[in-house]
């Protein structure tokens, strides 16, 4: 069960952590009430990445009308949360060799601290008031009895993230490593992880590649997208073979965790916003067949994934499929769905607030919980 904190009146200190900046904020009730804060990471330089996280945090509590309750932020990983020591991380470079970053944080400002991985957050923030309670808001709104209460989610930006919230509890894992789909196979190139070519270099590796450019000449994934609409000058195939790529391999990867997770899905950063190009073969991959050694197919998942961001395929995924079926040997019915289902659908609330509230709700309920 999701605990309720929209009326909760405690403040926490909150931080989106990114390879290239800091967003500071605080939340209050699951809604932010202050100004953001954004700082550069300088994820190469120590000394100046703890000062502007500490300068961040500073600037937030001096905006909040009442003392903060805690500190609980997204930061990446890997990393031992429960403990607040960061390690070896790719795109922060000066956090390798373990930075107790927790533990400095609770010297300098006096409060509990939480960190965890922004995958986990952003989905847990869908979870509480997003996607999740949107969704079953529309099964409820159309008369269907159905309610999901599991969500997997993926973040795609700079790198590619995930999270798991099952039964209302944030899935970490017993060494807070739980939904590392970075780390799956790359569909593509089984040599490499799937995080290779799931982001923002692999959509410009792949204009670069079916352009016939060098990578370095390749436009952000913003401008890559603007050429796929034809709203910018450039390789129009190219910019749709880019982001069809992307949709391959991140529909499979999401199709191997949800056979594990089966629940509902989201999807965030900074990559969704071109969803309408690379929506299409994510769902394809999604709802696409294994051949058996008697060449029939089987399903690579057993529920239908639904676009829900497809009025047409949000319609149908809303219509009740329960039905009543005869108890052999008796006068009474029972319930039967012959029709698993799952949908898939973008953010509700933006990537930062999500895992803003995340944030804000992990640390409540640890503190409750104490």
């Amino acid at each position: 069960m999701i605990a309720d904190y929209s009326t909760d009146p405690r403040i926490v200190l909150t931080l989106d952590g990114g390879g290239t900046n800091f967003r500071f904020t605080a939340t209050q009730g699951n809604r932010p009430i202050v100004e953001t804060v954004v700082l550069p990471s300088c994820g190469d330089n120590l000394e100046r990445c703890l000062a502007n996280i500490v300068e961040g945090f500073t600037r937030v509590k001096e905006q909040c009308p009442q003392p903060p309750a805690a500190i609980s932020f997204a930061f990446p990983g890997p990393a031992d949360y429960p403990n607040g020591v960061i390690g070896d991380l790719q795109h922060l470079p000066a956090f390798r060799g373990g930075v107790a970053l927790g533990p400095m944080l609770e010297d300098r400002f006096g409060l509990p601290v939480f960190i965890n991985n922004d995958g986990d957050l952003f989905v847990y923030g869908e979870a509480i008031a997003g996607l999740l309670p949107y969704v079953n808001g529309l099964l409820e709104k159309a008369g269907n009895p159905k309610r999901y209460k599991n969500l997997f989610g993926v973040t795609l930006g700079t790198g590619f993230g995930g999270g798991i919230v099952r039964d209302g509890e944030l899935f970490l894992g017993d060494n807070s490593l739980g939904a590392e789909i970075w780390l799956l196979r790359n569909k593509l190139n089984p040599q490499t992880r799937v995080e290779e070519v799931a982001g923002i270099r692999g959509v410009r590796r792949f204009y670069a590649e079916k352009a016939g450019i060098p990578f370095e000449r390749s436009p952000e994934p913003r401008v890559i997208f603007a050429i796929g609409r034809g709203e910018h000058p450039g390789d129009k195939a190219a910019a749709l073979e880019a982001f069809r790529k992307l949709g391959e391999v991140v529909g499979d990867a999401m199709g191997q965790a949800l056979t594990i997770v089966d629940g509902l899905a989201v999807v965030g950063g900074g990559l969704s916003g071109a969803w309408p190009l690379f929506s299409q073969a994510l769902m394809t991959e999604l709802n696409s067949t294994y051949a058996d050694a008697n060449e029939s197919s089987v399903r690579r998942l057993i529920p239908v994934a639904f676009n829900l961001e497809d009025a047409e395929k949000l319609r149908n995924f809303l219509q009740p499929t329960i039905r009543d079926i005869a108890v052999p040997g008796s006068s009474r019915t029972a319930k039967y769905d012959a029709s698993p289902r799952l949908g898939v659908g973008l953010s509700r609330l933006g990537t930062s607030e999500a895992v803003a509230i995340g944030a804000y709700c992990f640390a409540l309920r640890k503190l409750d919980a104490n």
